[in-house]
């Protein structure tokens, strides 16, 4: 069989399970040239990876702090090559493509690579976001941090990144728009919503943006007053 027929009954092969619903296990593994194809497919199909390979959502936040949507290969030696020294992804360690793929690029690279595990529709876990301050102290500069698409999760990510550094939540809310497809009005609005209570906490008195996630931030209350 051709190299191209390959191909060709492979994607056929991972579209029928798609739509099927059924997960695609053999993609997991990246190390067999065959199942190596078969993950990559699944990476650019149902990660949408394809779309991403010259559309990059990218931006820097502050000096030496950049956000975008998940990098390809391609990319990360590309922001190798911009100084980049590290990358913070804002979606976890799940043992998928996506994951594989990345923690390969960034080995090959030299890369440092650190996760935390967010959700665009969904309130923070308390311990995830302290993670992320804790990461925020220790990458090593300049870092580019990433979720899938840089809408929802980079976007909630930068804000944090900006109130850290003394920013208004005005001037932090502004990474939570349409400018980088975030849509407000979806459930991903839920994440500017933490804003808001945050917002709402200081009209009563001072408080830092990470004192108030380690002591009175309550993802059940963010859930409780949320409706969309």
């Amino acid at each position: 069989m051709r190299p191209s027929d390959q191909w060709t009954e492979d994607a056929v092969s991972l579209l029928a399970r798609l739509l099927r619903g059924t997960p695609e296990k053999s993609a997991l593994d990246i190390s067999d040239p065959a199942a190596r194809r078969r993950a990559m497919l699944h990476y650019n199909l149902l990660d949408h990876a394809i779309l991403r390979h010259h559309w990059t959502n990218m931006d820097e936040i502050a000096p030496g702090v950049w956000r975008s949507n998940q990098p390809t290969h391609a990319r990360f030696i590309e922001i190798k090559a911009m100084g980049i020294r590290s990358v913070l992804n804002l979606r976890g360690t799940a043992e998928q493509p996506r994951f594989l793929f990345e923690k390969e690029s960034c080995e090959a690279l030299g890369l440092t690579l650190v996760s935390v595990m967010l959700h665009a529709r969904k309130p923070p876990a308390k311990d995830q976001v302290l993670k992320l301050f804790e990461a925020f102290r220790t990458l090593e500069r300049p870092f580019l941090m990433h979720c899938k698409s840089g809408a929802d999760r980079a976007g909630f990510a930068s804000a944090l990144y900006l109130l850290a550094q003394g920013a208004t939540v005005a001037q932090a809310r502004r990474h939570l728009s349409f400018r980088y497809l975030h849509v407000s009005a979806s459930r991903a609005g839920v994440l500017g919503h933490v804003l808001d209570l945050y917002e709402a906490r200081l009209a009563k008195g001072p408080i830092g943006i990470e004192d108030w996630f380690a002591t009175e931030y309550d993802p059940s209350a963010v859930r409780a007053s949320y409706r969309r």
